[in-house]
């Protein structure tokens, strides 16, 4: 089916629309949202993409609405991957609560643009040369592969180029001036972390569209489902982020589940590359034939992996573990270092969150207890937050 202009223009249009409003209504003004407020914009944004879903199916047919809902789905699970990283970088910037809404909308828009840049670029190699099909399937197959490797998850992220070269060429400080992105330092401007959480948030963002574009390519060439598959995925991502903050640890096996997903699309990008095949030294340069995958076998598998993946994450004890104590430090260093925000109700909120996973690691199994990394450091750093708390109330 071919999408006409005056489509591609209402399509547009609302989604700037939507961002507008997102921003205009929910981040001009700092606040904390309230778990419920991140649920309920949550809810809305997945419903708007899955009516949009549905308006495909019954305009476009099964077939392109079967493609959308795969890449739709296959690009959520790669989001919600983003947050992890997302979240290392907000924590070690320091980024106070309340100020952490603009910099994940400055992100999504960041990320919407640059995946958009790819999937035109994308779209124009594959019309002209059908080899791409193959470098994409081994771009899949490698990401795959990186992502069963121990720490897929790391603080190297926030040290990336962009934020490097910044600190090299102007003028900057470690202190945040509220929201803004300059302020004065020592008589002369100066660029605030809030800036440098941008510029890290910007590139780690080209980074995942390197994997996410050939990813939904591998789902379907159709560009307008390309397009709006990845816009969607991206809508609701800063709810998505508060709603499930101090969870994504629990999601241990994530990475495998996405390491499945991807490998699978990329066999079945090099399979769709051997049954296109024009390389003379592949077959004489004559396609191969091959087994293709469908799109219902695709949309199945991708939905499949991803229950099992996070059914097993949420049934494991283990996963319960890792999550309470790596919340548990994260809350113990925050609350040594609650010069980051200007919000008083931090101290009580951070506190509360730390006594109750501690209470949980309390209630473990030894054996999962112990295995954390650094626990002995993890126990001297709430133990100080404890004293700190104490000192404080006596004041």
């Amino acid at each position: 089916m071919t999408v006409s202009p005056l489509i591609w223009g209402i399509t547009i249009v609302a989604i700037v629309a939507l961002l507008a409003f997102d921003y205009f209504f929910h981040i001009r003004k700092a606040h904390v949202p309230t778990l419920r407020e991140a649920a309920i914009w949550s809810s809305i944004y997945v419903g708007l993409a899955i009516l949009f879903g549905i308006l495909v199916w019954v305009f476009g047919g099964p077939t392109m609405g079967s493609e959308y809902f795969a890449g739709y789905i296959t690009e959520k699970a790669l989001s919600v991957d983003n947050l992890f990283v997302f979240l290392i970088i907000i924590a070690s910037f320091r980024v106070p609560r309340e100020d952490q809404q603009k910099v994940l909308l400055f992100g999504i828009v960041f990320s919407l643009i640059a995946r958009t840049g790819f999937i035109f670029l994308g779209a124009a190699l594959i019309n002209s040369f059908a080899w791409v099909f193959y470098i994409f399937g081994l771009i899949l197959l490698i990401t795959a592969g990186n992502l069963l490797k121990p720490g897929a998850h790391n603080q190297e992220q926030t040290d990336n180029v962009m934020v490097r070269l910044a600190k090299k060429y102007f003028h900057t400080t470690d202190h945040y001036d509220g929201d803004k992105l300059f302020t004065m330092h020592e008589g002369k401007k100066a660029l605030t972390p809030m800036l440098l959480v941008m510029l890290a948030i910007g590139g780690t963002d080209i980074l995942f569209a390197l994997d996410s574009i050939p990813a939904i390519f591998g789902l379907t060439q159709n560009v307008y489902i390309v397009f709006t598959a990845t816009a969607f995925s991206l809508m609701g991502l800063r709810q998505l982020y508060f709603l499930i903050d101090g969870l994504l640890d629990r999601l241990i096996y994530l990475s495998y589940g996405l390491a499945a997903i991807l490998a699978f699309i990329g066999v079945k990008l090099v399979l769709h590359a051997l049954h296109e095949n024009n390389l003379p030294f592949i077959n004489g340069g004559e396609p191969v034939p091959v087994v293709e995958i469908s799109t219902a076998l695709s949309l199945s598998v991708i939905i499949g992996i991803l229950l099992v993946t996070v059914v097993a994450s949420l049934l494991s004890k283990a996963g319960k573990a890792q999550n309470a104590i790596n919340n548990a430090r994260r809350h113990a260093i925050d609350y040594l270092d609650l010069d980051y925000t200007a919000d008083a109700a931090e101290r009580e909120r951070i506190y509360t969150l730390l006594t109750r996973e501690e209470a949980q690691i309390l209630e473990m199994d030894p054996k999962y207890r112990n295995k954390a990394k650094d626990v002995d450091k993890i126990r001297e750093q709430i133990a100080e937050a404890h004293r700190q708390h104490k000192e404080y109330l006596g004041r």
